[in-house]
């Protein structure tokens, strides 16, 4: 079993307290104070171009990168591929794509001069076409797409992520072809007879930064569902320019597949324009069912951009000369899982399903205990442990209940979740959602 990398959601919470109205001092353009020292060099895009997560070195993510300029950083802590470039340009005509980290983490870019994009930046969800047992890959920062059905024994399977689609059922008579839901981010993805969408999570600010879901697969033929998907933050001091295309879409779900959830963006800018395109959409195909949108975030102290932003952002208004959060708050809510079935999870797990091992081995059982910790949250949330199976059927969710307190000031919490498991692979998240 693997436990995933992706532990928690915060529900309808805004962690970025600035909401001053930004001003112009005089004729000149605002700039933010943006935590880059620049040493990942200037990124310059000239031609169609694959930027390798795995080739990150592992570090704080405020450390100088000079020695590895353009690999970026990898900070488990902070579970995110961190650049510190000094200004970004991406020309028209050429496409900046990901290739994931094995944690699948999502991108940060902290730039301390200017944002230029007249080309494409995506972070889309694969989409549908990945014979089975094979999982169609999220975007960084986003979940997997379920398996479809295969010839050896291996059925269709839920959609990965804290709002994967889940498969559909046959109807009361045991006939009928289950297609798979789509899965669920910002909103709910399609549903299906007998498998609803799921409920939205994240939260507007997108702190902390996560993707979209992936959709269940098919129960007839061998396609799986869409990859969610993945996740940027943008953060400039001086100009972000958007005049081509900046989206992290989900994974096609054609022919009864359930399409991958749309992933996040949040641009912090000094100075915001362009006539370009910022879109989180659910992935979608020809007869099959999309998934949900995504979520995008922008601040910005002062704008100018007249292009298209679907779905709807959240716009903050911040001050010239600010600094914006870009992390959760020290104080800020936190969840983590600290022990399964007596073991303890690695600090920072895999969830690659045999690739290379287990994160945890489990013994042959139906149902696992999970002991989970949370920090500044209150007693009174809702905190759900789920299990998602590699393949073979649906998820399962449990709900948990409070069991110690470890301390009150700051308050830190120990729940307990009793959680229906089965033999091969699973992965197991945990979401919070608070009053």
């Amino acid at each position: 079993m693997n436990a995933s990398p992706h532990l928690a959601s915060r529900a309808n919470r805004n962690w970025l307290v600035p909401l001053l109205i930004a001003a112009l001092h005089g004729t000149g353009i605002a700039a933010l104070n943006i935590p880059s020292d620049g040493s990942d060099g200037a990124l310059v895009i000239t031609q169609n171009t694959e930027i390798d997560l795995g080739r990150a070195v592992t570090n704080r993510w405020d450390a100088n990168n000079s020695a590895n300029a353009g690999k970026g950083i990898y900070d488990p802590e902070k579970w995110a591929v961190v650049f510190k470039y000094s200004s970004v340009t991406v020309q028209n005509g050429a496409t900046v794509t990901f290739k994931n980290h094995p944690r699948r983490t999502p991108v940060v870019w902290l730039v301390s001069g200017d944002v230029t994009i007249n080309g494409t930046v995506s972070l889309d969800g694969e989409t549908v076409g990945f014979n089975a047992p094979f999982l169609a890959e999220p975007g960084p920062g986003g979940f997997r797409g379920g398996t479809g059905n295969y010839s050896a024994g291996v059925t269709q399977g839920a959609g990965f992520g804290p709002g994967g689609g889940r498969p559909g059922r046959a109807d009361s008579a045991g006939f009928g072809v289950t297609w798979g839901a789509g899965g669920s981010y910002g909103s709910e993805g399609a549903s299906v007879a007998g498998a609803s969408g799921r409920i939205p999570y994240g939260n507007p600010s997108l702190v902390p930064l996560i993707g979209g879901s992936g959709g269940a697969g098919h129960s007839v033929d061998a396609q799986g569902g869409g990859g969610g998907g993945g996740a940027i933050l943008i953060a400039a001091s001086g100009t972000v320019s958007v005049g081509g295309s900046l989206r992290a879409d989900g994974g096609g779900g054609g022919g009864g597949h359930g399409g991958g959830s749309g992933g996040g963006i949040r641009l912090v800018a000094g100075f915001l324009t362009g006539n370009g395109q910022i879109q989180c959409l659910g992935g979608a195909g020809p007869g099959g069912n999309p998934g949900g949108l995504g979520r995008i975030r922008i601040e910005r102290a002062a704008n100018t951009f007249s292009g298209a932003i679907n779905p709807d952002p959240s716009v903050v208004p911040i001050a010239d000369g600010s600094t914006p959060q870009i992390w959760t708050p020290d104080n800020g809510p936190k969840v983590r899982i600290i022990s399964i079935a007596g073991n303890s999870p690695p600090p920072d797990p895999r969830a690659e399903f045999g690739a290379a091992g287990a994160d945890i081995v489990l013994p042959r059982v139906t149902a696992t205990t999970l002991v989970i910790e949370t920090s500044n949250i209150e007693q009174a949330s809702v905190v759900t442990a789920r299990y998602t199976p590699r393949a073979d059927g649906d998820f399962t969710e449990a709900t948990a209940t409070v069991t110690q307190v470890v301390s009150e000031d700051p308050l830190v919490l120990r729940w307990t979740a009793n959680v229906p498991v089965r033999d091969g692979y699973g992965a197991i998240q945990v979401k919070v959602v608070r009053p």
